[in-house]
């Protein structure tokens, strides 16, 4: 990461002409907000942050608490790549402080942030390489998104076959004007549907960056006439979309995770991180996948992982060890999908992967197998479970693990469980299409 001061961005803002920049942060649920500020406030932002309501965003305070403060990291500040009505706007991600400069426990960047020091007492620096999904859809006249792709493209398809080409490849050159290290993008399997792959980082950097792929992918899309949806699933009987996170450790510059005469390369300190993902998977994908859809994608057939297990040869288990050695060395983690908070996202995946360092946790033996083609009592004998399959059951799994509610906070994770609860409450009680489909005509 670069280390970048206030005075810094005020010499870049000033020789960029910059008029305008965002102060952007993320709430609980993932959401970015952000205000913007002119530039002869810049100055006062970097030193003592912005004032701003806290009790009008979702899960943050109440309104006798209201008042919060932004407080810009000036390491990623960038310059958009294009003009807000013929003026240059730049921005600046922000952590919350409340009003007696304290770190506000509420918000997501700051809970990373607790993790990646954790790891850091430790030893350890968490470095992630994110694989997020999506779909380019069209839209009707008034620019709501309908479900229709611009395409009919496959697996690696290109034009003229695959029309959101053009689309992608904008996206790709804006990411990398704002300083991205894009490794791959293609065309995915479904119909529409897109990945982008930049290149591996620190935990805090892959976050900020993930969230600021999704705000440029709307964007450009929408350029095009387009809409970007990071839903998992949209389209019944497609393939949803995913976030695979590959995720190692580093202690002072090497790979902890690597051990060359290991017959798969991996170490102990991996053996034991893999151990307490597994272990944790059930209480955390609450946080990796988030929403009643994501589990419309969770479930067999479609290439996402269900099954609770490990391998270094297949793709049908959760957890993928991928053929590379040295720094490369790497859990794949294959269940969170692109609607997911990326803060928290990491931050459970690093707190259950520690927990399984400091406890030493065994690891099971890897399956070689497809899991997808077992039958339920070859994996009864393999022991080998299942994800939750519904947002209420992953929530139940999450209020019974006390380690991932610590990763968490208490504000987090009450807060979380509070709004998913009324989501799925919400869910519940309405009568769907399919209902009425299926069974208005036969009763």
């Amino acid at each position: 990461m670069s280390s970048l001061t206030a005075t810094d961005i005020l010499r870049m803002a000033d020789e960029e002409r910059v008029q305008l920049v965002r102060l952007q942060f993320t709430d609980i649920l993932g959401t970015t907000k952000n205000i913007t500020i002119a530039m002869n406030q810049l100055e006062t932002a970097l030193k003592n942050g912005i004032m701003f309501d806290g009790s009008s965003i979702q899960g943050f305070v109440r309104i006798q608490e209201s008042d919060m403060y932004l407080k810009p990291d000036p390491n990623t500040f960038c310059i958009f790549p294009w003009q807000s009505h013929g003026k240059k706007v730049a921005r600046l991600i922000c952590d919350v402080y409340t009003a007696d400069d304290q770190p506000f426990a509420g918000c997501p960047r700051g809970v990373l942030k607790r993790m990646t020091e954790k790891a850091a007492s430790l030893g350890y620096t968490m470095f992630v390489g994110p694989e997020p999904e999506f779909f380019l859809l069209k839209t009707s006249e008034d620019g709501t998104p309908i479900i229709e792709t611009n395409d009919r493209g496959g697996y690696f398809d290109l034009s003229p076959v695959d029309k959101g080409e053009a689309a992608r490849e904008e996206i790709v050159f804006a990411l990398q004007t704002m300083g991205f290290l894009v490794e791959a993008s293609h065309h995915e399997v479904a119909p529409g549907q897109h990945e982008i792959d930049f290149k591996y980082e620190d935990a805090i950097t892959t976050a900020d960056n993930i969230s600021t792929f999704r705000n440029v992918t709307k964007m450009i899309a929408q350029k095009h006439g387009l809409y970007a949806s990071f839903m998992p699933k949209p389209i019944v009987g497609e393939n949803g979309s995913g976030m695979h996170i590959h995720q190692s450790l580093f202690r002072n510059s090497h790979n902890a995770f690597y051990d060359e005469s290991d017959s798969i390369g991996l170490s102990e300190e991996a053996r034991w991180y893999l151990a307490g993902l597994l272990n944790h998977a059930p209480a955390f994908t609450a946080i990796t996948n988030p929403l009643i859809n994501s589990y419309k994608r969770l479930v067999p057939g479609y290439e996402a992982p269900v099954y609770i297990a490990w391998s270094s040869s297949n793709r049908s288990s959760l957890i993928r060890i991928p053929a590379a050695s040295g720094a490369g060395t790497r859990l794949e983690l294959r269940s969170p999908d692109p609607s997911a908070n990326p803060y928290l996202a990491l931050a459970v995946s690093l707190a259950a992967g520690l927990d399984g360092i400091e406890n030493q946790m065994p690891l099971g033996p890897e399956c070689t197998d497809n899991i997808f083609s077992m039958t339920e009592a070859e994996r009864d004998a393999a022991s080998i479970l299942s994800l939750p399959g519904s947002l209420e059951k992953a929530l139940a799994e999450l209020q019974a693990d006390k380690v991932i509610q610590e990763a968490l906070g208490s504000h987090v994770y009450e807060n979380f469980v509070k709004a998913k609860t009324i989501e799925w409450d919400r869910y519940r009680t309405q009568v769907h299409q399919w209902e009425l489909d299926e069974y208005l005509a036969l009763t």
